[in-house]
């Protein structure tokens, strides 16, 4: 009660704020039998596994346990965090097996790079923006990233050149959302139901009375981040499954990278995406009507297209336009598809042949792929 007006909380807000107070004497814990919390077991402590050398002169504690892991005489943290760091830059860290640093391992590829940020990540304070910096400031990732078939190095295990690997699952989806400004960039919240096939849910192996049913969210929700959305763990959602995401039964710390034609149909005739190509579409056609493809490739890809590339989608372009000039109705099924409205304004057969440009801009390999 001290403490209280001290602490900020909302304006006009009048209750008192919550604040965690630690216990002074810890909590007993038991190892619960069959994990039923009514039918407590042996009594335990707070320490580390067996198979790991113990803290000892730490507080038995959380807090004790982070001063032991970054403990000079640990080499471990360091090494582990800076090389699951490198892998998300790179694709693949300097150990290819970020969760087996022991014998079974991989050895590094570059041992004194790994050993250097290492101890640069710790003598700077552990701070995560520093050692950021240090990788992508670096000549290493600044290097131009096409394969050179001379080059004996198919997996870049040398880092001859800058890395060149597909986006993950999560990032794909909000890709398109965020070049068709539908994304929402609303922070925190419930999880969210995006758009998702009918039945996978009813399907499961479960009572029908006890089957519960996808309801579909509206609005903003449709159109969160992908990381808000809600994940089960008996039928995740297939627009995650269908690029590698991990189903979280257990802690995954490298995804595979798979190439199958499963996922250019799901890029091709997902909702989120046709619907993203869509708005992109209006957008372009309301701000830039007279170079529409060209504009379309700029805004995707954030540079212009080659004489090659332009012929190809205007060709493309010129030919979707007469067969939605001759087939309105087609027009007007793909305008539909989604839950934002239609731009009345603009000519249907126009802004039908423009989605299909986008829409096929954005299953480039360039486009999905990070270089």
């Amino acid at each position: 009660k001290t403490a209280a007006p001290y602490i900020s909380t909302k304006p006009g807000d009048k209750s008192a704020p919550l604040v965690m107070i630690m216990k002074e004497k810890q909590r007993e814990t038991f190892i619960l039998k069959q994990g039923q919390f009514d039918q407590p077991g042996d009594k335990v402590t707070a320490r580390t596994p067996d198979v790991l050398p113990k803290f000892e002169g730490y507080e038995q504690n959380r807090l004790g346990l982070a001063k032991w892991l970054t403990a000079p005489e640990n080499p471990l943290f360091a090494r582990v965090t800076v090389n699951r760091v490198w892998q998300q830059f790179f694709g693949v860290g300097i150990v290819k097996t970020p969760d087996n640093f022991g014998l079974q391992g991989a050895l590094p590829s570059h041992p004194q790079l790994l050993d250097w940020l290492a101890t640069d990540f710790r003598e700077n304070n552990w701070d995560m923006h520093h050692l950021i910096r240090q990788i992508v400031l670096s000549a290493t990732y600044r290097q131009y990233s096409r394969h050179r078939p001379k080059l004996d190095d198919p997996d870049n295990r040398l880092l001859a050149r800058g890395p060149s690997f597909r986006l993950p699952a999560e990032t794909i989806r909000d890709q398109a959302l965020g070049i068709s400004g539908l994304l929402t960039r609303k922070v925190g919240g419930p999880s969210v139901r995006p758009y998702q096939p009918a039945g996978i849910w009813e399907d499961l192996n479960a009572p029908k009375s006890h089957a519960e049913i996808y309801k579909q969210d509206s609005g903003h929700d449709l159109y969160r981040k992908s990381m808000y959305t809600y994940w089960r763990r008996a039928a995740m959602h297939p627009g995650m499954a269908v690029f590698d995401a991990p189903n979280r039964d257990i802690c995954s710390v490298e995804r595979p990278t798979t190439n199958t034609p499963l996922q250019a149909l799901a890029t091709l005739h997902d909702p989120t995406y046709i619907e993203a190509a869509r708005k992109l579409a209006e957008r372009i056609l309301k701000q830039r009507p007279d170079a529409p493809v060209t504009r379309s490739f700029q805004l995707v890809l954030t540079r212009f297209p080659n004489d090659k590339e332009l012929t190809t989608l205007n060709n493309l372009h010129r030919d979707r336009l007469a067969h939605y000039q001759i087939n309105p109705t087609n027009a007007d099924k793909l305008l539909t598809i989604g839950s934002s409205p239609t731009e009345t304004s603009i000519d249907r057969p126009q802004l039908a042949a423009l989605t299909d440009i986008c829409l096929a801009i954005m299953n480039l390999s360039e486009t999905v792929t990070r270089k």
